[in-house]
């Protein structure tokens, strides 16, 4: 580690946000799983919809929930030790689903223990690792990391898919488990805790910065002290609101119900799998794209449109015929606008907290992301129930979409300070 950072110099720093790339790419894919499992789980065993539905929202509100307690984790026990053992308890709580047989053995593992263990590798460690190894390009780099849950989906979804339709839901099981074991060898070979520790100073740096210390605190302190810090700024609610709707029109609707719904409309589980791999190949290049805006453009307005965007089209899709062109158009569409949101919203995060509280608060900000997607995983799955459709499921989560357009312009962040353009 330490030689090939002394030929790479700062330049390691992207060596460092490769391997927190993989590390969220296989964590997308884990938390993605359940929209593959969903239809095959129900054959298998017989459960409802809505009882599935309840597994995968309980993993996506723990998911959310762990951030700030990961941030705070990582700032006393160090970013290493906290990606590792939660690398280890992702890959043992899939694993051991393969034995399930009773729907709380579901939520234990899919829900409560992945749940954690995945809320630890998830944007709150995109986050800690840009404000630590990046001085310039923090936009650019937060819009890559964020676009790699993306890349989980385009990379997992089609295999996982296809394994499920030829040999059932347990060797999906065993595929993630197996994702998620063999990143911990490349965590240990090539992640320093900090540039420091390779003789190095983070990308873009010219002198060394005050050391990091850590916080005096406790960890519940140090989590709930900083939150409700940030609660007495109107900001924090206006950002969290957005990320609120934000988590219920992306993971909690789209990335567990997707699937469903093309199958109720008679579209192979794999066909379906493919179009959501094709949303996050364009969610690559869009949340990519809103990295280097977020860099150089007013990141209120550049959420008002992703968000009023994004309610546009979910508006348009019940209305649609939901034929294989209109999917595709809208896979698309929203594909570009998926995650767009996560750079804005931690640049704003970091002019209204600063860099110290900044990780920390942005926890909170994603537990409410995962609270909305919890929320709309188990309320489609329950309208789905109740009604035999997801039309008004869509509508609903269409008009949110334009609530959070008008919320992102009420943001005040640092209006007159605006951030350097990259270089």
């Amino acid at each position: 580690m330490i030689a090939l950072a002394r030929r790479l110099g700062q330049n390691y720093a992207y060596v460092a946000a490769g391997v927190v790339f993989f590390a969220l790419l296989v964590s997308a894919g884990l938390r993605s799983t359940p929209g593959v499992l969903m239809v095959p789980l129900e054959r298998a065993f017989g459960w409802s919809r809505d009882t599935i539905s309840l597994s995968a929202a309980i993993g996506i509100f723990l998911y959310g929930l762990a951030g700030p307690f990961a941030a705070a984790l990582m700032q006393r026990f160090g970013i290493r030790r906290v990606l590792i053992v939660a690398l280890l308890v992702m890959a043992a709580s899939t694993a051991a689903s393969s034995l399930m047989t009773q729907p709380f053995h579901l939520v234990l593992t899919w829900g409560v223990l992945s749940g954690f263990a995945s809320g630890c590798v998830a944007a709150v460690l995109g986050a800690v690792v840009v404000n630590r190894w990046f001085v310039t390009h923090r936009g650019l780099m937060m819009g890559l990391l964020t676009a790699s849950t993306a890349t989980g989906t385009l990379v997992f979804m089609p295999a996982l898919a296809w394994l499920a339709q030829s040999g059932g839901w347990k060797p999906v099981v065993w595929a993630v488990a197996i994702g998620c074991v063999s990143l911990v060898p490349i965590a240990l070979w090539l992640f320093p805790e900090r540039p420091s520790d390779v003789g190095l100073r983070p990308f873009g740096a010219s002198h060394d910065g005050p050391p990091e210390s850590a916080p005096a605190s406790g960890l519940l302190q140090a989590a709930f002290g900083t939150l409700a810090r940030a609660m007495r700024k109107r900001d924090f609610w206006y950002l969290t609101g957005t990320f609120f709707i934000c988590g219920f029109t992306t993971n909690g609707l789209i990335g567990t119900h997707f699937i469903a719904l093309c199958s109720d409309r008679g579209l192979a589980e794999a066909q379906a799998a493919g179009l959501l791999a094709a949303m996050g190949a364009f969610d690559l290049i869009g949340t990519t794209l809103s990295g280097w805006l977020t860099d150089r453009y007013d990141a209120r307005k550049l959420l008002f449109a992703y968000y009023g965007l994004r309610g546009l089209s979910l508006l348009f899709l019940p209305f649609s015929d939901l034929s294989f062109y209109s999917l595709g158009l809208f896979t698309v569409f929203y594909g570009l606008d998926w995650i767009a949101t996560v750079p804005p919203t931690l640049r704003l995060a970091n002019e209204v907290f600063g860099e110290r509280d900044a990780p920390v608060v942005f926890g909170w900000i994603v537990a409410g992301h995962q609270i909305g997607a919890a929320t709309a995983a188990f309320f489609a799955g329950a309208m789905r129930t109740v009604q035999g459709d997801y039309f008004y499921a869509f509508i609903i989560a269409g008009c949110t979409g334009l609530v959070a357009a008008a919320l992102a312009l009420l943001v005040r962040g640092a209006r007159a300070v605006p951030m350097p353009a990259a270089a």
